[in-house]
Parts: C-alpha cells; structure tokens; sequence
C-alpha cells in the first residue's frame, strides 16, 4: 500500500507542477489589469490548501495494509477529490476574474473547504464504525473457525480410516455450527475446547474407543452451544 502511494504522489506532484505551470505562465496583464491581485492570491491558497489535504486523506486512506480497509476509505477518497474539483473551480473563477473582490472569493472558497471538513468528517465515522463492527465479528466469529481448522487439520493427519471417520463427525458438526460466539457462552466453549484437547491426546494414542467418547462429546457440546446460542438472538 504504501508503494503505491508513492506513485499516487509522484501523480499529485505532476498535478501541482501543472496547476502552477498554467497560473504562473499566463500573462500577467489581463485586459489593462495585474492578474496578481487580492483575489488572485485567496483562490491559489485556498486551491493548494486542498491539493495538500487531498494528499493527506489519500495518505490516511493507504497508510494501513489491508484491501478491507482501503474499501472502507473509498468514500474518503472520492470526497477528498471531488472538493479539489470544486476548489479549483471556485478557486479559478476568484484567480482569474480581478473585479471579484476578494472578500467574496475567500467566502466562496471557505464555503466549499467547510463543506468538504464535514463531509469528510462524517465518511471518516462511518469508516471508523464499521471498521468495529467488522473487528467485533472476527472476534466473535475466532473460536468456531479456529476450531474448524484444528479438526481439519487432525483430520488430514490421521491415517486410521475409523478414527478419521470420528475425527471427520466432529469437523462437519463445527463446521455447520453457528459462527457467532457471546459471553454467556464462554462456559460450554471452553469444555468444548478442553474435550478438543483430550480428543487430541487420545487421536494421538490410537484409541478408537477413546476418540469414539470424546468425539462424541463433542458434538453433544457443540450442538448445545448451537441452541442456546440461537436463545440469544
């Protein structure tokens, strides 16, 4: 991410270099008038006030790894680049028309840096918020997928075909189960994962029997799990 906002900035620079090469190269002198008057000078600082704010929230926008994240700041972005259009509009029109007095170009301008604060203010809570919710359900979702990989992967190591069989019942019955965990199911997820361990141990020692009784466990565990959890709901 942060490779390519150098190339994202090495863009914003030539973008800069332009805006200044096109200000600065036109003539002076318009119609008997210096174009470098009051005016002028409110719509280039407000313009370059927005170009340094744009890079800063697409910096914002790329400075955690992450393509979720990233998706999440999309409307940052989109905001931070159309309140550049619209400054540079009003920014020219204040530039580039003398007559317009300069009190009426910093209102114009100081319109349109208000109300692109706000608007990237309220995208930036919005992003914050679901960013929680996304980080609350990984949480949340961790003990089911975590335990659906360690039957998995037990499952792919053992080579007994009736332990596998009785290792393969208790990784469909995780694998079905409902994901979402609460705290008032702490209790049975972890006799759940204290019966994992002895499964582990017992897949290790070969007992089919063994196995046989804690698989077995197991699903009675996971299944009340299941329906105490749709209770909470």
């Amino acid at each position: 991410m942060k490779l390519k906002f150098r190339y994202y900035a090495v863009a914003w620079a030539a973008l800069v270099v332009l805006f200044h090469v096109i200000v600065f190269m036109t003539p002076n002198e318009l119609k008997g008038m210096n174009k470098f008057g009051s005016s002028f000078w409110v719509g280039y600082i407000f313009i370059m006030l927005t170009f340094i704010g744009q890079l800063f929230v697409a910096w914002l926008a790329v400075k955690d790894d992450g393509i979720t994240k990233l998706f999440y700041s999309i409307p940052l972005i989109r905001i931070s680049y159309t309140a550049l259009i619209v400054m540079v509009v009003v920014g020219t029109l204040s530039m580039s028309i003398p007559k317009v007095p300069y009190w009426a170009g910093i209102i114009g301008c100081l319109l349109v840096l208000i109300f692109a604060v706000i608007a990237l203010m309220g995208a930036q809570a919005a992003s914050s918020i679901v960013t929680d919710i996304d980080e609350k359900i990984k949480n949340k979702t961790f003990f089911i997928k975590s335990l659906t990989v360690d039957a998995e992967s037990l499952m792919g190591k053992e080579t007994s075909a009736a332990i596998k069989d009785e290792i393969r019942r208790v990784y469909e019955a995780v694998r079905y189960s409902d994901p979402m965990s609460n705290d008032a199911l702490n209790g049975i997820e972890s006799q759940i994962t204290l019966r994992m361990s002895e499964l582990v141990e017992s897949v290790e020692k070969g007992d089919i029997n063994l196995v046989s009784k804690n698989a077995k466990e197991i699903i009675v565990l996971v299944n009340d799990r299941n329906r105490k959890g749709k209770l909470l709901k």
